[in-house]
């Protein structure tokens, strides 16, 4: 191991021993300072040291040709600090290297993860590859702070994305640090999301009218992607959930108990939804592809649309509701009920409702037909008093 005096113009004189690789010159002035010279002719500065349990290291500090010899001494005399002071910087080196960016804890250890237990483990993947994975997935998730966290939601309330996406971003983030924390990665010590709250949600309920649900269903019967128009309609008939719908199969529905088997619903029990009079004639009337099981299979893939996004903008555009969703199918369908004096408790039947509050959301609903209803005596004692003259 040669010693010499590193300078400046040591270093750019000096050259490989011929029939080595390498040579590593240390610095006679500074303990364990040294110049690594290559065959290729690269230059390398190093700090060598020994740890707490007596072991030789050796840090690698930067090429000659990046930095400076005066940056690279001051570099090196703080390791050697470190090293003596019992902290390892190799250790501290390795430690920052071991963090993941987002990206790669969710492709490795997130959906790996939820995928084990979660049935939405797929929307999860979608919300973090849409709307996530391209604004921070690039970062070490030591280095996602709060404030890139709100900048985040901000950008996505500007593009017009409603409440309930932004808070399914945040607590989806919030869920993700949660678990990094409890999976010990390091540098993880807070959640970057403690201090930001979700916005209020805002309870957007949309009813079609009778004459909107005639416009639709023109707008359903002429489509042409036939699967997709069927499905919408079989929501709109029995109130389902879209999944509940898109994934059934033939085996599900029992026709002599006009019903519709979910074997796992969004409560995670199975449930079974009434299939009327029309919904029966829908589903006798759907041709069956041979040796598939589902009912409403893409003509491309043969297997379940997974959105019905594109056909139902389609639909929808063609009938004028450019601002009703897929999902308010499902609260008209609620409010066809109600309106017609049918009770909160059959709806929730209906809807496969768990908890009766969740059915309320349409209790004005009834005080309206209630209202009209009571309308009806006013009017027949209005004309049983015309003619009379008013008591004083």
């Amino acid at each position: 191991m040669p010693k010499a005096v590193l300078t400046r113009a040591f270093i750019a004189a000096a050259t490989c021993v011929p029939g080595r690789s390498k040579v590593d010159y240390f610095d006679s002035d500074q303990r364990g300072f040294m110049l690594e010279v290559r065959i290729s002719g690269g230059k390398t500065f190093y700090q060598r040291y020994t740890d707490e349990r007596g072991r030789e290291r050796q840090y690698k500090i930067g090429p000659a040709d990046a930095l400076t010899l005066e940056q690279a001494r001051r570099k090196a005399r703080v390791i050697l600090a470190q090293a003596l002071l019992g902290d390892d910087p190799q250790e501290k080196r390795r430690e920052l290297r071991s963090i993941p960016t987002l990206a790669a804890l969710v492709r490795d250890r997130y959906l790996p993860h939820v995928k084990s237990y979660k049935r939405s483990w797929q929307t999860d993947e979608t919300v973090l590859r849409i709307h996530v994975l391209p604004a921070l997935g690039s970062l070490p998730v030591d280095e996602i702070t709060g404030s890139a966290i709100a900048d985040l939601l901000q950008v996505m309330r500007h593009k017009g994305y409603a409440t309930g996406t932004t808070n399914r971003v945040l607590i989806l983030l919030r869920y993700i640090f949660n678990l990094a924390r409890k999976w010990k990665i390091p540098a993880i010590r807070e959640n970057p999301t403690f201090g930001i709250s979700t916005a209020p949600d805002v309870q957007r309920d949309r009813f079609l009218s009778p004459e909107e649900t005639q416009r639709l269903i023109a707008s359903v019967n002429v489509d042409e992607n036939r699967s997709a128009a069927q499905a919408i309609l079989l929501l709109l008939l029995t109130g389902a959930r879209r999944n509940e719908v898109t994934q059934a199969r033939w085996d599900y529905i029992d026709w002599d108990k006009r019903s519709l088997l979910v074997p796992i619903s969004k409560t995670g029990r199975p449930r079974m939804i009434a299939l009327n009079g029309q919904a029966m004639a829908l589903l006798r009337a759907i041709p069956r592809q041979p040796g598939n099981p589902f009912i409403f299979p893409s003509a491309v893939t043969g297997r379940p649309c997974a959105s019905l996004h594109f056909p139902w903008v389609r639909i929808r555009e063609r009938a004028m509701l450019d601002e009703v969703r897929l999902h308010d199918l499902r609260h008209s369908f609620a409010s066809f009920l109600v309106n017609k004096g049918i009770s909160l408790y059959v709806v929730q039947g209906l809807l496969g409702h768990t908890q009766p509050r969740t059915t309320q959301r349409y209790a004005h609903l009834a005080q309206e037909t209630l209202l009209e209803a009571a309308e009806v005596v006013s009017r027949v004692v209005a004309d049983q008093s015309a003619g009379l003259t008013p008591a004083l």
